[in-house]
């Protein structure tokens, strides 16, 4: 809960009890630190081409849960992001312009030279979610061996992903 929201709920709450401020001083302090103190990054980020960054952005984040760092976006004077980076979880990947460092994006190049796997609680919401989104399919989800169930997903500009739950996660 954001320090903010818990303020109100504690205001609302100390009208009927006055030791609720008491109590609610740890959590209220608690909340602050964690919205104040830097979080760790990964020392390993990936970074993707993408012809269009603003409708990959989109698209990630509608199809596959992925979240914009904000503070990560970098755009032009006239408006074009250059880069910015998503996260899942704890892991961040950057999203940059086509041709930087020589990448290019696999819908220039025709075909991916890569895949990304994501490890995720509930693969069969995830593939509903991707699904609904109009992701492109290129395996449904399936088990291997015991050990997980996966499936493959390709965003608009043919990036491959694979998305992974372990199948003791998984409700039988």
């Amino acid at each position: 809960m954001k320090p903010v929201d818990l303020v109100r709920k504690l205001r609302r709450d100390a009208a009927f009890e006055s030791a609720t401020l008491d109590r609610g001083k740890e959590l209220l302090m608690a909340a602050i630190r964690q919205e104040v103190e830097p979080r760790r990054r990964p020392t390993i980020v990936p970074q993707l081409p993408y012809q269009d960054i603003r409708a990959a952005l989109s698209f990630l984040e509608r199809a596959f849960g992925f979240r914009e760092i904000p503070t990560a976006r970098r755009v032009s004077a006239e408006g074009v992001i250059g880069h910015s980076m998503v996260e899942f979880g704890d892991g961040v990947i950057g999203i940059g312009t086509q041709g930087a460092h020589g990448a290019i994006s696999p819908k220039t190049a025709g075909t991916a030279s890569h895949y990304i796997s994501v490890y995720i609680g509930d693969i069969d919401a995830h593939y509903q979610r991707a699904l609904a989104a109009g992701a492109q399919i290129a395996s449904v989800p399936h088990d291997h061996r015991s050990d997980y169930r996966a499936y493959e997903a390709l965003d608009l500009e043919g990036h491959r992903w694979r998305f992974v739950q372990w199948l003791h996660e998984v409700a039988r």
